[in-house]
């Protein structure tokens, strides 16, 4: 692997914690996105001579911590920064603040908190999150929410500077202002473990760090707030999704369906906290929209094999879901489930009421589970060609291949 392909793999793994770093040190997350940039900078000059770092990851954390002390250093005297920041700064170390009895000594989760600051509109804070904490790239971003580039990128921008304006406090929040952003924290954890477990471009299906740091952030979150249920509802989502990764490839990279999984590669501590996670979550009958999700993923992990999963009560949790949250992918979701169900013509039914979703329309799954029902049908032509539109809406190169395969 080259020098720079090692570097851009380091610093996608690495950036959110160097910037989540850099943000404590500066008091501004647009700057410490800049900081972080010079340092893969230095890396992209230096290391082609010098070799590649032991400690890649650390390097560049040390580099752009030395970069935003001098930054501090030159905005104002040394000692007023220090006293406002209320920690000591050295190029040769870095301590954390203590934390308090409603605090978490986690830089990152400190991060999420505070780029999903209500000043901020929903997109916004949902745009700069993933952007900054997720490392992803500005098009990812823009697939993931189905609008064009350039509006991501003008939110992104928008979103820092309103940030700097506002003067906004690099820290998780208390009482009622943790609570105001706490959907917002909750849905861009979700949205990151979904883009490492289903990438939606590239050559990989799975980007395992990403659904590493939700996991990590989901569980924190856990800690700091343990008496609400849609936290807990949301680490027992990600604890059970992520328990099939390994089964969700095959040697050679490729996807493996649901249906196909070899289930004895679920990873199974991964399962039990799923399941105590989602007890902590309440009784079943106060479920909000995560913990319904959990729900969801628990009666597949129950379940020895696709075929004897408890269909209609996913079918069931999927309607629960979409009355609390209505949303065409959980529609479709639900016509998966009612095809096992009620087989796939009634499934068809309800699928074919969403072709002309306007938020489906670039939506490679709509195709491909048409395709599924349309193929159990005996309607192979018409199979075939769903597939193959299927296959050019995705921007993975894994799942273009498999849907392409199917359409053989």
């Amino acid at each position: 692997m080259s020098v720079e392909s090692t570097l851009e793999t380091v610093f996608r793994m690495e950036s959110a914690r160097i910037i989540a770093t850099v943000a404590r040190i500066v008091r501004d997350v647009g700057i410490a996105e800049e900081i972080a940039q010079d340092a893969l900078v230095s890396a992209l000059e230096q290391w082609p001579e010098s070799g590649v770092p032991e400690r890649p990851g650390a390097w560049l954390t040390a580099t752009a911590k030395h970069r935003a002390v001098d930054l501090v250093r030159r905005r104002e005297t040394y000692a007023r920064k220090l006293a406002e920041v209320g920690r000591t700064l050295s190029e040769e170390s870095y301590d954390p603040e203590p934390s308090g009895p409603g605090d978490i000594d986690d830089d990152v989760l400190r991060l999420v908190f505070t780029t999903c600051h209500p000043v901020l509109s929903a997109d916004a804070r949902a745009a700069l999150t993933l952007r900054l904490v997720g490392g992803l790239r500005t098009d990812e971003i823009a697939r993931a929410f189905l609008v064009p580039e350039p509006t991501v990128a003008a939110r992104i921008t928008r979103a820092k500077r309103a940030l700097a304006k506002a003067g906004v406090e690099f820290e998780v929040p208390y009482g009622v202002d943790r609570a105001a952003r706490l959907d917002s924290v909750l849905e861009i954890i979700y949205l990151i473990f979904n883009e490492g477990y289903a990438a939606t471009a590239g050559d990989d299906l799975l980007r395992p760090g990403l659904c590493e740091d939700a996991l990590r952030l989901a569980r924190g979150l856990a800690a700091l707030m343990p008496d609400e249920s849609e936290v807990h509802g949301l680490a027992a989502l990600l604890e059970l999704q992520a328990s099939r990764t390994a089964a969700r490839t095959g040697p050679d990279g490729r996807p493996v369906l649901l249906a196909d999984q070899n289930r004895s590669r679920w990873n199974r501590l991964l399962v039990r906290r799923g399941y105590a996670a989602l007890a902590r979550a309440g009784d079943g009958r106060s479920y909000g929209p995560y913990a319904l999700q959990a729900a969801i993923a628990a009666c597949h992990a129950r379940a020895a094999s696709y075929e004897a999963t408890d269909w209609p009560t996913i079918a069931a949790l999927y309607a629960r879901l979409g009355t609390l949250t209505p949303s065409p992918v959980i529609e479709l979701n639900r016509a998966v489930a009612v095809s096992m169900t009620e087989g796939p013509e009634a499934a068809l039914r309800i699928v074919d009421a969403l072709t002309d979703e306007p938020a489906l329309a670039r939506y490679h799954l709509l195709p491909s589970v048409r395709g599924d029902l349309l193929a159990r049908l005996g309607r192979t032509e018409e199979a075939r060609a769903e597939f193959v539109r299927a296959a050019s809406l995705t921007r993975n190169e894994r799942e273009r291949a498999l849907l392409l395969r199917r359409a053989q």
